[in-house]
């Protein structure tokens, strides 16, 4: 196993991340290769809190146009949506 904090990257603090934090459900950046059983052992060791079920998906990059450069491409990533078991809670701010 890596190490925990190899694993998540941050917490990904949004309007529909924060919605669904009142649900015990909470979203991060994680690493693109990791998997889900990882990322509930980060949890785990992190916040030491109880992890009932994870969801990943991977995120593409925008494409993006800057001034001179015709075209580019911010970087794919990988989100995490971490359900926590009932009433428990993390404090990401």
């Amino acid at each position: 196993m890596r190490e925990p904090y190899d694993i998540l990257r941050h917490p990904s603090v949004t309007e529909k991340a924060t919605a669904l934090s009142e649900k015990s459900q909470y979203v991060f950046r994680v690493a693109p290769d990791a998997t889900k059983q990882e990322i509930r052992y980060a949890v785990r060791q992190v916040f030491k809190k109880n992890v009932v079920r994870v969801n990943t998906m991977n995120v593409t990059g925008k494409k993006v146009r800057e001034r001179y450069v015709s075209a580019g491409k911010k970087p794919n990533w990988k989100k995490a949506i971490v359900t926590l078991k009932a009433g428990e809670t993390i404090d990401l701010v």
